[in-house]
Formats: structure tokens, C-alpha cells, sequence
């Protein structure tokens, strides 16, 4: 007979055959998954490394030279400096963004609705987000949005010109200066008129109702008149160079005679493209058409040239990952006593002593999750890169993830020098996954 134990607990054999069981059966459980993880995570890492060590070939064993050029290729190493920018701003700015929207939506009325917009971004994919950047990055303000805004901000503040890339008809008797205006090569006295015709206006730039250009009225003792007027007559015909009476006065440019050197008077033509310099010095007199009349117009910025892209593709990352950040924080701040902040405001401690003394210091386990999982996350970037950057600017823009596939796949096909990427980028991973998984521990125990 089986003997009975005090309790009614089982025999210790049949204790540990029930363990072996289950372990057995967990085992059973975790082997496809196991199966899984080796043929595609375990596997590609062991191979990458060993095909790190030879050449573009696979044929020739070089150890660690593929690794030595990651750190002296330029293409490599603007890669490596791209990388090290996106590792230090873009997981700090979803941070402090997430934090920030966390916090004042448990403040404001329609704290859900404003939520469920930052967070909106998540669902849409990285291609197309970048797809959606490339747009409104571009550089026309009529299809770029960011452009759009700053040339109407810009415009607000600043007139552009009022004949964009206009110029004298007679080059060689009124030609360009070094500041981008026109001056005539031949003076006149002050009693004189002149005759300014122009010619390269653009049709959108005329006058709603324009019209008939007029000749100049005689001119003072000591005065200048003139006309400017756009040369052209539709259809052909005119004389180049003298008032037809088909052709357009050009009204709201600034005419400007010097002496000496110097600005003595200024005009601005009427709607018949009169004007008249007044209370001028007997002597030679110069005609000047100053640049801000023919200057382009201000297009806004080149947010994807080589100097902006990198910054550009940052914003569009911030774009959709702030509400990640938005709702983990949100999360953690949902959980903090409400007695500790009570108690902080009835000490007489403000809002801003509160949220610095009281709320982060409760969060910090909370951004620590949310600021690693940001630099891994940065560390792998690819998606928005690969689309937003344009070919002009892809070398510019380029981070560790896009060189690994530019000089595997993208034509170069040199595997070795890949694999020493994809491994030399893992191993940048590895120390925040390591430092996630420590922190999840700590948390279950």
C-alpha cells in the first residue's frame, strides 16, 4: 500500500514525475516557437557575423577589414554622424513632447479628442508617412505645406519685388549691377527725360486692368522725367524702344538718380509708368532701377537640401511617434497617488514645483521605458530615410540601416561590408534591449 502523507499531500516521486511532466510539456510548447526564432533570428545573426570576415566575394577571409572600413569610408561614417543626431534628439524630443501632452490633457475639456489626434499618426505606415512629408516638404509653397506657411508669414512682414526677373531692353546701355539692380552707362542732366522700356515681365505680374503706357512730360530745371513701360507688343509689331500705343505702362517700380555716388532722389511710377526725380543738383545724373524691383520672390526654405533633410526627417519621426510617448506616460500618470500631489499643493508648493519635484520624479521608471525604446527605435531607422530624403539629398540624410542595404542592395552588392553594418548596428542594440529587459525584471520582482 501506498503510504498517506500528513495533509493529504502527494508522495515527493510522484511530485517531481508530475514536474518532469510539465516541463516536458512546456518545452513541447516552446519548440515551434523556438524552431522559429532560430531559423529567423538566431541563424541570420550567427551568419552575418561570419559573413562579416571575408570580402565582397565571400571567397577571400579578411577578419576584421570590413569592420575597419565602417570607420573610415565617408559614405559610412556621415552615416555613423547621422545616426549619432537622431540618437540624441529625436528619443529626447518624443520624450519631453509625450510628457508634455500627457500632462495637459488631463487638464483640458476635450483631453480624449486631443489624444486620440496625436496618437492618429501611429496608425499610418512609415511609408506613408514619408510619402506625406516628401509633400510637405517641397519646395513650392503652392503644394509644400511648410512652405506655404513661411512665404505667407514671410510676405506679411517683407513685399516681394514687383517685376520678378524683368530687365532693360538695351543690355548693353543699362546693364546689371553687382547688387542685382540696373544702372545707364550714359548720365543726363537734370531738365531731361528718359525712356526706360523693359522687356521679361511675367503676364501674372501686370496689373489687373493695365494701362497704355504715356510718354513723359517735360522735365524742370531740376527735374527728371521718364517712363517705364513694358516693351512688347502682343502679336509682334512696335518699334523696340519707343512708346507704341498697344504696350503696358509698368506701375510701382522704383526709379532712383545718383550723384556722386550717392542716392540724390527716388521715384515710383504711376499707373501710365510716369515718374518724376525732383530737387536735383546741376550735374552729371546717373539712372539706377534698384535690384528689389526684379528680385524673385521668396520661395520659402529647402527643407530637404543638404543642410535641412536630416532635421526635416526628424520632425516627421516626432510627428508620429509623439503619441506613443503620449499614451505610455499618460499611462504611468494615471497611476501615480493623487495624495502625494495633494499634499504637495497644500504645502504651498505651485504647479511648475509639483510637476518638477512630484510628478517626474513618479514618471522617471515610466521615460526611462519610454526614451530607450525611442533610441532603439531611432537606431533602426530606414523607412522615412529611404523615402522623404531625394537623391540630391541622400547622402546627406544617410543613417547606418541605409547604407547596409545601399551597399548590399543597392548595386554594390558587396555582402561583407553589409554584414559588418547589420552587425555593427546590432551591436549598437544591444546594450538599450539589455537594458529594457533588466528593467522589466526589476519591475516583476
Amino acid at each position: 500500500m501506498t503510504e498517506a502523507r500528513p495533509g493529504g499531500g502527494a508522495p515527493p516521486a510522484r511530485a517531481a514525475a508530475r514536474a518532469r511532466e510539465g516541463r516536458w510539456l512546456a518545452w513541447l510548447f516552446l519548440a515551434p516557437a523556438g524552431l522559429v526564432l532560430l531559423a529567423l533570428v538566431l541563424w541570420p545573426i550567427v551568419y552575418s557575423i561570419w559573413r562579416s570576415l571575408f570580402d565582397r566575394s565571400g571567397q577571400a577571409f579578411i577578419g576584421l577589414g570590413n569592420y575597419q572600413r565602417i570607420f573610415t569610408d565617408p559614405d559610412t561614417f556621415t552615416a555613423l554622424k547621422n545616426n549619432l543626431i537622431w540618437v540624441l534628439v529625436a528619443p529626447a524630443l518624443v520624450t519631453v513632447l509625450g510628457l508634455i501632452f500627457a500632462v495637459l490633457t488631463e487638464r483640458v475639456r476635450w483631453g480624449t479628442a486631443f489624444k486620440l489626434i496625436v496618437f492618429m499618426p501611429m496608425a499610418i505606415s512609415f511609408l506613408a508617412a514619408g510619402i506625406i512629408f516628401r509633400v510637405v516638404y517641397d519646395q513650392d509653397p503652392a503644394k509644400g505645406v511648410a512652405n506655404a506657411i513661411i512665404t505667407s508669414v514671410h510676405d506679411v512682414f517683407s513685399s516681394s519685388s514687383q517685376y520678378p526677373g524683368a530687365r532693360p531692353r538695351d543690355a548693353d546701355a543699362m546693364p546689371a549691377t553687382d547688387a542685382g539692380g540696373f544702372a545707364s552707362v550714359e548720365t543726363i542732366q537734370p531738365g531731361s527725360t528718359i525712356l526706360l522700356p523693359l522687356v521679361g515681365v511675367e503676364a501674372g505680374t501686370l496689373p489687373d486692368e493695365p494701362q497704355a503706357a504715356q510718354p513723359p512730360a517735360e522735365a524742370a530745371g531740376d527735374q527728371v522725367t521718364g517712363t517705364v513701360w513694358f516693351d512688347f507688343t502682343r502679336g509682334g509689331g512696335g518699334v523696340p524702344g519707343e512708346i507704341d500705343d498697344t504696350e503696358f505702362a509698368l506701375p510701382g517700380v522704383t526709379v532712383q538718380a545718383v550723384q556722386d555716388g550717392e542716392v540724390v532722389a527716388e521715384a515710383t511710377t504711376d499707373d501710365q509708368g510716369l515718374f518724376v526725380l525732383e530737387g536735383l543738383d546741376p550735374g552729371d545724373v546717373q539712372i539706377t532701377l534698384p535690384a528689389g524691383n526684379f528680385a524673385q520672390p521668396f520661395r520659402g526654405v529647402s527643407w530637404l537640401g543638404p543642410s535641412l533633410v536630416t532635421p526635416a526627417i526628424i520632425g516627421a519621426y516626432v510627428w508620429m511617434w509623439a503619441g506613443f510617448a503620449m499614451v505610455l506616460i499618460g499611462a504611468g500618470l494615471a497611476a501615480i497617488p493623487r495624495d502625494a500631489l495633494e499634499a504637495a499643493r497644500i504645502d504651498g508648493a505651485n504647479e511648475w514645483q509639483v510637476f518638477r519635484h512630484i510628478t517626474v520624479p513618479l514618471l522617471a521608471p515610466v521615460l526611462t521605458v519610454v526614451l530607450v525604446t525611442m533610441i532603439i527605435n531611432v537606431l533602426k531607422i530606414f523607412d522615412l530615410v529611404y523615402i522623404i530624403a531625394p537623391g540630391s539629398s541622400a547622402q546627406a540624410a544617410n543613417v547606418i540601416a541605409v547604407q547596409m542595404w545601399a551597399v548590399s542592395f543597392g548595386g554594390a552588392q558587396d555582402f561583407g561590408l553589409g554584414s559588418a553594418l547589420g552587425v555593427f548596428l546590432f551591436l549598437l542594440v544591444l546594450p538599450a534591449m539589455l537594458f529594457n529587459i533588466r528593467r522589466f525584471r526589476q519591475e516583476q520582482q
